[in-house]
C-alpha cells in the first residue's frame, strides 16, 4: 500500500485510501467501502478502483475526492468538457450515457426504499433524451462585476467558473452566452454579483431576466400537441423540449372525468391538455409572471373551463375542500412541497394523482404520505430530462381504490 494511505481502522480528514465503486447513489456519489468506512465519491463511476482523499467525515460515513483512478471502470468514458469537475453544473459526465439512465433509474428506486421504506417491484425505466448534449434551452449564469467572469459556480462553492462554452447548452443558448460575454455592459451591473437567467423559444428568440441588471424580458412560444405555450425568462418552463410531449403523455395520459386541479400549474404545460380532458380545470401557481401567462395560453387555447388561482398551493387547498375531485396533478419545485400539502391532498380524496418530480427524495417522502392515506401507486415512468448530471424526472401515478361516483 502507498505511502500516505491509512492502515488504521481509524480515519480523519485528509486519509488517503483505497475504494471500489459498486454503485451511484443518490445526489450522484458513487458508493464505495473500506474497512469500517462507507465512502461516497462524487464523479466516479460503477467498477472504478479509486484512491481518493477523506474530505468530510461522520461516525462511519466518509466524503471523498478522487486522487488517482486506478482502474477505470467498464462505464466509464472521457468527458467532453473541459470545465467538467470544476464547474458544479454536470456530474454524469464522466458515464457512457446507458450508464446514465441505469444509474438514475437506481437513485428513484433507492429513494423510495432507504426514505420512503417503498418495495416497488416493477421495472423503473427512464425514456433518454434525443440529444445527451445541446438539449437546454434554459440556463442561470453567475456573473462577478470585477473578474469580468461569466458561468456557473465552482463545485462545492459560490465562486464563478468562467465559461466560454457550455455543451449541454443548445446552440441559440450557447450562442447567446457568447453574445452577453463580448456586449456586456459591466458597468450597468448594480452590484458586485448578479444572476441571469436566459431562455429561448422555438423561433430563436432570447428571453433574459436579472433584478441586479437591465434585460430584455422578451415573451417566447413553444408548440407541442398543438398547443402554443407562451413564456419567458421569468417563469418557469421546462429546459428539455425535445420530451415535453413524453412528459405530458406520462403525467396526464388519457384520464378524463369531472373536476381536475393542476397545482404548481406554471405556464400551464399541464392545465391545457387537462382542460381537454375535464369537465372543469383548476390551476393554482404563486408566480405572477407564470399567471399572466398561463391566462393567456387559455385564452389562446380557446378553453374556457378552466379557473387560474394566483395564490400558493398550500393556501388554496386551506380555503378548499371538495367533497368530489378526480384527478389532481401536482408538479412542485425541486425544494419540494410545503409543509402539510400532501396531507392536504390526500384529504380531497382525489380518485387519481399525478405526481411530477424532479427530486427523488422529496417524491420519496411525500409517497410514503400517500400510501399511508391509501393510494397505491399504478406505474412509475422515469424521463432524463437532465442529461449529463444527476438529476431526473419522475412521473407517478396513483390511484385511491375507491369506487368514486360521478
Amino acid at each position: 500500500m502507498a505511502a500516505g494511505v491509512s492502515l488504521s481502522t481509524h480515519y480523519t480528514t485528509g486519509d488517503v485510501i483505497d475504494v471500489r465503486v459498486e454503485k451511484i447513489v443518490p445526489r450522484g456519489f458513487g458508493l464505495g467501502f473500506a474497512e469500517n468506512l462507507t465512502v461516497l465519491v462524487p464523479l466516479s463511476t460503477p467498477g472504478d478502483g479509486l484512491r481518493v482523499r477523506i474530505v468530510e467525515i461522520k461516525k462511519r460515513l466518509a466524503f471523498a475526492e478522487i486522487v488517482e483512478i486506478r482502474q477505470a471502470g467498464p462505464k466509464r468514458i472521457a468527458p467532453p468538457c473541459p470545465h467538467f469537475g470544476t464547474c458544479g453544473g454536470c456530474d454524469f459526465q464522466q458515464m457512457s450515457y446507458d450508464a446514465q439512465l441505469e444509474a438514475k433509474a437506481e437513485l428513484v428506486r433507492d429513494c423510495l426504499h432507504r426514505i420512503g421504506k417503498i418495495e416497488y417491484e416493477a421495472e423503473i425505466s427512464v425514456i433518454p433524451s434525443p440529444h445527451p448534449y445541446g438539449y437546454r434551452s434554459r440556463a442561470r449564469w453567475h456573473i462577478e462585476r470585477e473578474r469580468k467572469a461569466i458561468g456557473y459556480f465552482r463545485r462545492d462553492s459560490h465562486e464563478v467558473i468562467d465559461v466560454l462554452s457550455c455543451p449541454i447548452l443548445t446552440p441559440g443558448l450557447q450562442s447567446t452566452l457568447e453574445y452577453i460575454r463580448e456586449s456586456m455592459d459591466w458597468d450597468g451591473i448594480w452590484s458586485e454579483r448578479a444572476d441571469l437567467e436566459a431562455a429561448t423559444g422555438d423561433d430563436g428568440r432570447v428571453s433574459m431576466f436579472s433584478p441586479d441588471m437591465a434585460t430584455l424580458g422578451a415573451e417566447l412560444s413553444f408548440a407541442v400537441n398543438g398547443d402554443n405555450y407562451a413564456f419567458s425568462a421569468q417563469s418557469f418552463f421546462q429546459a428539455n423540449k425535445f420530451l415535453i410531449p413524453q412528459l405530458i403523455d406520462a403525467a396526464v395520459g388519457d384520464e378524463s372525468g369531472e373536476t381536475a386541479f393542476d397545482l404548481y400549474s406554471g405556464v400551464g404545460l399541464f392545465t391545457l391538455p387537462l382542460a381537454r380532458r375535464f369537465e372543469k380545470v383548476v390551476a393554482v401557481e404563486e408566480n405572477p409572471a407564470a399567471v399572466d401567462f398561463a391566462k393567456k395560453n387559455i385564452e389562446n387555447a380557446r378553453l374556457n373551463n378552466v379557473r387560474v388561482v394566483g395564490t400558493s398551493v398550500s393556501r388554496f387547498l386551506s380555503e378548499n375542500q371538495r367533497k368530489k375531485l378526480d384527478f389532481v396533478l401536482i408538479d412542485p419545485p425541486r425544494s419540494g412541497t410545503e409543509k402539510k400539502t400532501i396531507a392536504a391532498i390526500s384529504a380531497l380524496k382525489p380518485a387519481q394523482i399525478s405526481y411530477v418530480s424532479c427530486e427523488p427524495s422529496m417524491l420519496a417522502r411525500d409517497l410514503r404520505i400517500l400510501l399511508d392515506a391509501g393510494y397505491t401507486i399504478d406505474k412509475i415512468i422515469a424521463l432524463d430530462l437532465f442529461p449529463q448530471t444527476h438529476h431526473v424526472e419522475t412521473v407517478v401515478r396513483l390511484n385511491s381504490g375507491q369506487n368514486r361516483e360521478r
